[in-house]
């Protein structure tokens, strides 16, 4: 890309600008001469955001670029956001800006002086106003999208999950536990912590009592009291005494 950023604009793009400007110069407001009234102005400043003819070009041009920047509109090269700015001004908005305090009916037969007093000496200029820039356009430009963005509910940044992803995800969505209710910041512990708090199973004084026997009589460890036993110690609640099955 060079320093002005014109490599970037395609043949597609630039074609589209053309057409854009093409329309533009057909509106009513500018039709004429931002300066001298001329019909059909074929050249613009693109920083002013009007469109002028060719001798006023020409002035536009001594002033500077630093004033104005003075491009053609059949051509030359546009940049999208010097089209943008162009599509928001026009002669009609601008020079409600530049000719603000100008007198009716004011001589203009002497357009260069006219211009330079437009334009450098901003004499008709409303006090304290602020110039429309290009920068300022394409900040509204960038806030109008992103706000229509929020609207349409669009996030930022979107990135579709694989057939995998999207297959784990609702695994883990179906097994993973609710979430558990943690302390204030106060540190005091909140009662619904108290009520969600899981109740350790209680285990029967006669299961708690029982003890491993060495051996029997015959030498050997008896297996129902180890498998009785084994299931008390890994926790297991049991039934209570009434529930018991009972052989008659």
């Amino acid at each position: 890309m060079n320093g002005n950023g014109k490599a970037s604009v395609s043949k597609e793009l630039d074609a589209k600008h053309s057409k854009i400007l093409e329309g533009l110069l057909k509106l009513p407001e500018n039709r004429e001469c931002a300066d001298c009234g001329n019909k059909a102005p074929r050249w613009a400043s693109v920083n002013l955001g009007i469109f002028i003819c060719m001798q006023c070009s020409g002035i536009h041009r001594s002033l500077g670029v630093h004033i104005s920047k003075v491009r053609s509109t059949t051509l030359d090269t546009w940049l999208p956001e010097q089209v943008a700015f162009m599509q928001s001004m026009g002669n009609e908005k601008s020079n409600k800006f530049w000719e603000a305090e100008l007198p009716p009916n004011f001589d203009r037969s002497r357009i260069e002086k006219f211009i330079r007093t437009k334009y450098e000496e901003r004499k008709w200029v409303q006090k304290g106003a602020t110039q429309p820039t290009t920068k300022a356009v394409q900040i509204n430009d960038n806030v109008s999208k992103f706000l229509e963005g929020l609207k349409r509910g669009i996030p930022r940044k979107t990135r579709t999950l694989s057939l995998e992803e999207e297959i784990l995800t609702k695994h883990i969505a179906q097994i993973a536990p609710p979430p558990t209710v943690g302390r204030s910041r106060g540190g005091s512990l909140d009662m619904n912590e108290k009520a969600a708090a899981p109740i350790p199973p209680r285990v029967p004084p006669s299961v708690a009592e029982v003890q491993v026997p060495t051996n029997n009589k015959n030498g050997t460890t008896d297996l129902y009291t180890l498998l009785y036993v084994n299931n008390v110690q890994q926790e297991y609640t049991l039934a209570p005494p009434s529930r018991w099955a009972t052989f008659d």
